[in-house]
């Protein structure tokens, strides 16, 4: 038994990795990847994601795929964005308070809920050490979301978020104060700033 070349070449694309929801859109059954599992040819990452056996998997992406409510935010986000060098553990994701997710997300993640007016605001992508494309939040975004959770989060790395973001060439000191001002963190973010700056 082989893998359809049609699906493996869409595995081939996409670093080693499918999805049950693409396999049913190229137009196969999803029994066939219980197959190809059986079979020894792919294995069952998490619910609805296979890899090629013996293939690193992007967990940051993997996680992705299986929510389009979650964005990629805090801990996360400051290394997606170069502002931490520390690979979270744990990673820290950002959902609209009136949506739910699953629960293997809020067991294998941080979560963070916020309005949903607020919950697309800086909303980019980045791509993870593997090369994969992921929403996350840009850097004022990040260093807002790092102000407003602060008492969740340990003082090193708000403290290494803010120095890391003043030393950045990249920043946007007007984008910033606009994103301290809605999201409440005008005073907190200034008195760091004016130590730093």
């Amino acid at each position: 038994m082989e893998i359809n070349s049609l699906i493996l070449e869409e595995i081939k694309k996409n670093n080693n990795m499918i999805t049950t929801a693409k396999v049913v859109e190229l137009g196969f059954s999803r029994y066939l990847l219980t197959k190809y599992e059986k079979a020894g040819l792919l294995e069952r990452e998490r619910q609805g994601v296979y890899i090629l056996p013996d293939s690193v998997h992007d967990d940051m992406y993997t996680l992705m795929l299986r929510s389009d409510k979650i964005i990629f935010s805090h801990d996360t986000a400051l290394f997606l964005n170069g502002l931490s060098d520390r690979t979270p553990f744990i990673h820290s994701v950002t959902i609209p308070n009136n949506t739910r997710v699953s629960n293997v997300i809020k067991e294998e993640c941080t979560c963070y809920y916020i309005k949903p007016e607020l919950h697309q605001l800086g909303v980019c992508t980045r791509k993870t050490t593997f090369g994969n494309a992921v929403r996350c939040y840009n850097a004022e975004r990040t260093i807002c979301d790092v102000f407003r959770s602060r008492s969740r989060l340990d003082e090193e790395t708000v403290i290494s978020a803010i120095k890391n973001y003043a030393a950045s060439t990249d920043k946007d000191l007007n984008l910033l104060a606009e994103y301290a001002s809605q999201f409440g963190v005008e005073k907190v973010l200034k008195s760091y700033l004016e130590v730093l700056l």
